[in-house]
């Protein structure tokens, strides 16, 4: 007899936690589940698209994406991030999830090991499954970021890759300096890729964000103009790394996506070029945001340690609580969140908010929450 018509690979995983809340909840509910800011586009980037579409530029591009675009995201990493990657080392793609994908898919073969922080975003363990690789958990210090040491004990002759994440997406932590420039040394010294998702790079309240790709040439960097410029349904992402590394990413990229969109790709050069007000006031928002935030939840008894970045909360439940549970009964009570083991088992004992969210959602999501709990 025939086994499963589907495939093992995809028997494997499951669907994103974080979907799984948002798609289950009532409709007229508080969503503080998905991760994306409550902002509008800003208008230059809008009109810029619709520039665009008047102007016909309406099929495909180049796979890598438009040169223009490409050539002011070298700029952006020199200038921003402190790390040369010419035009032709950068791929733009269809948000940071396809940048995930096509990094990963480069550089997995079955049985390859995958370091990867526990808890930590839901797509890495899933596309290192994908592949046939092996996570490999990385523990959260007292700060909930990752330690140097911890990485070099968990490599064995089987680490392909470690995944970095500053700031993190569910805890909001982010690594320092020194934790930035000692990856980078192992991933040198044990001849192993880091993949640096810095998506949130922008939304930093303390601390600073820091590019592991200043000190290693063994870094895939993953970002995207999604979260900076409050585009996430644009779908536009890009990924940069020595010649070697987009040599066989384009490859995947090609066969799973052929271009990405040609007039978000003309949108996201206006948000490269463009002023960053927007940003600064998305950031000191999400900062009176996560304060207020945070206060209340340690009011009502959910102990939670202030995030330095990204614009998530990260409590602790009530003692001998499951995470699951209290997350179900918040969503049918109409407060979206997600419960910490959507990303990964460590994460049980744990809720994720964002705080992308308007300040009165967050406040009578606070009320809701003290009554229910």
């Amino acid at each position: 007899m025939p086994g499963s018509k589907f495939s093992q690979r995809v028997l494997d995983i499951d669907i994103s936690g974080i979907r799984k809340m948002f798609e289950g909840a009532g409709p007229n509910s508080i969503n503080l589940g998905l991760g994306q800011p409550d902002f509008d586009t800003p208008q230059h980037i809008r009109q810029s698209a619709i520039e665009a579409i008047n102007e016909g530029f309406t099929g495909y591009t180049a796979g890598p994406g438009i040169p223009e675009l490409r050539q002011a995201l070298s700029s952006k990493f020199q200038k921003e991030n402190n790390f040369t990657a010419s035009a032709d080392e950068i791929i733009v793609t269809s948000g940071a999830s396809e940048a995930l994908e096509i990094a990963i898919a480069s550089l997995v073969d079955p049985g390859d090991e995958v370091l990867v922080a526990n808890p930590g975003f839901v797509s890495y363990n899933a596309l290192v499954s994908l592949m046939g690789g092996r996570v490999v958990d990385l523990s959260l210090t007292d700060d909930l970021t990752i330690s140097p040491e911890d990485v070099v004990e968990k490599i064995t002759p089987k680490t392909k890759a470690m995944i970095l994440n500053s700031p993190a997406n569910p805890t909001g932590a982010v690594q320092s300096k020194s934790d930035m420039k000692a990856f980078a040394q192992i991933a040198d010294d044990y001849g192993i890729s880091i993949i640096s998702d810095e998506v949130y790079e922008h939304f930093i309240y303390e601390g600073e964000h820091v590019s592991p790709a200043q000190f290693s040439d063994n870094v895939i960097t993953v970002n995207a103009v999604s979260k900076t410029f409050s585009m996430t349904g644009w779908r536009i992402g890009y990924v940069a790394a020595r010649k070697e590394y987009t040599e066989q990413m384009i490859k995947v990229h090609q066969y799973v996506q052929a271009c990405a969109n040609s007039i978000a790709q003309k949108a996201a050069l206006a948000a490269i070029e463009g002023p960053m007000d927007s940003v600064f006031a998305m950031r000191d928002e999400f900062k009176t945001r996560r304060d207020m935030l945070v206060e209340g939840l340690n009011s009502i008894g959910l102990k939670c340690a202030s995030p330095k970045g990204a614009f998530y909360a990260f409590p602790e439940v009530p003692e001998a609580s499951k995470s699951g549970e209290i997350a179900s009964k918040l969503v049918s009570n109409g407060v979206i969140v997600v419960p910490g083991t959507a990303f990964g088992e460590r994460g049980e004992g744990h809720i994720r908010l964002s705080y992308a969210s308007s300040m009165d959602n967050l406040k009578n999501a606070l009320d809701i929450m003290k009554k229910v709990l």
